[in-house]
């Protein structure tokens, strides 16, 4: 099988909430963005001289209302089947996203009070149920699902098999990428230290480079580097107390 190769699908701005096209014998989608986007990501598939209704895949990174806003839609438009972790069906279902959300800093929670992130959006019931990690093969790309769990419980991130990582909100680029190569949290995290600990397991296998919902690329080594600081920054809040986690039952603690 060709290597698999991974294209951006900017849903809002240039590089402020990304979907992705991932090319192979068959193409697969990366996400789905907010809602009403569906025809957008289906016009700009076209564009990239691929057949919408070739898709086999659309898989969903997780469940805040940015990544599936528009799963429902576009799989009407492709006819793919859609696929999502099983920890974030709930949000899948409901077309809600878990709440409160958890600021990761000051843009988290000046986003928190935003109307929009508080809609119900069209919800989607997915076809293929994610548990664990998934060969994408069958669907014509080189490429496995890998569960990364932190930012949502069902928080999962795509490997090729030539080492880029679609990463979904596992990290961002500083500033919704106008700050380009700098590695930043994204606003919001349900288990900060959970998802760093996601994201040292994915640098672990040595991606090229890490392809975010939010941003623009990122280079491996640059976020090894951010890594570590942020693991001490989290230890300290973590040992005075200041570190809000989602519990089992979605209520923070």
């Amino acid at each position: 099988m060709s290597r698999t190769k991974v294209v951006p699908i900017p849903v809002m701005g240039r590089h402020n909430i990304n979907a992705y096209l991932l090319l192979g014998r068959r193409p697969v989608i990366v996400d789905a963005g907010t809602p009403g986007n569906g025809r957008r990501i289906h016009d700009q598939v076209a564009a990239h001289g691929v057949d919408p209704a070739d898709v086999s895949l659309i898989v969903l990174t997780h469940g805040h209302i940015d990544h599936f806003g528009s799963a429902a839609e576009l799989r009407r438009l492709t006819g793919a089947p859609v696929a999502g972790h099983i920890a974030d069906l709930g949000p899948y279902r409901t077309g809600r996203a878990r709440e409160p959300y958890l600021p990761t800093g000051l843009t988290g929670r000046l986003m928190a009070r935003s109307e929009n992130l508080h809609i119900e959006v069209p919800p989607v019931e997915p076809d293929v149920v994610l548990t664990g990690e998934t060969d994408l093969e069958d669907f014509g790309i080189a490429a496995r699902v890998m569960p990364t769990p932190g930012h949502t419980a069902g928080s999962v991130s795509v490997l090729t098999d030539g080492g880029d990582l679609v990463a979904g909100d596992l990290i961002a680029t500083s500033l919704f990428g106008l700050v380009r190569g700098r590695p930043a949290n994204p606003p919001f995290h349900d288990d900060p230290l959970r998802n760093l600990a996601s994201l040292r397991e994915m640098l672990a296998l040595d991606p090229t480079a890490l392809h975010v919902g939010h941003g623009t690329p990122l280079e491996p080594d640059r976020v090894r580097r951010w890594a570590d600081r942020e693991h001490r920054r989290l230890s300290r809040l973590e040992a005075a107390g200041r570190l809000p986690v989602r519990t089992e039952n979605g209520v923070p603690r």
